[in-house]
């Protein structure tokens, strides 16, 4: 039983933090520049892989992409903490795809986040590692 709950709650941190960022990607200005005028800038400006989008429009899509992994993530891993736990920690491959997957957040947290997404996924980390080690006990 604490390792479904412990792993409910690290994907529940997960779901969280993608439904708050989806929200601030499309609604308010958390996510635009401090300075309007670079804002302006990226909407004229399309990277070199292509002149079909530009760089605000990737830039929206890479926010709301980040967003729906980390929602999908707190979805299915959820799911099967409360539905099919035997399942999710019978198998290997499920348990190292989610800590892989925590893992490279964790990573981009550290390197190109603030403090409030960073904390969440590491609370979200020791969460899975303790479900994980409280499904072996």
């Amino acid at each position: 039983m604490l390792a479904r709950i412990l792993m409910a709650s690290s994907a529940g941190v997960l779901l969280t933090l993608g439904v708050i960022h989806l929200i601030y990607t499309f609604w308010g200005e958390k996510l635009t520049p401090r300075d309007p005028a670079l804002q302006v800038r990226m909407s004229q400006v399309s990277p070199l892989i292509t002149t079909q989008t530009t760089m605000w429009r990737a830039w929206v899509g890479f926010n709301a992409s980040h967003s729906m992994g980390a929602i999908l993530f707190g979805l299915i891993y959820g799911f099967l903490a409360i539905a099919h736990s035997q399942l999710l920690f019978q198998s290997p491959f499920l348990l190292i795809v989610g800590l892989v997957m925590l893992g490279g957040f964790f990573a981009l947290g550290k390197a190109y986040w603030f403090s409030i997404p960073f904390n969440g996924i590491r609370i979200a980390s020791a969460c899975y590692v303790a479900s994980i080690a409280a499904s072996w006990a």
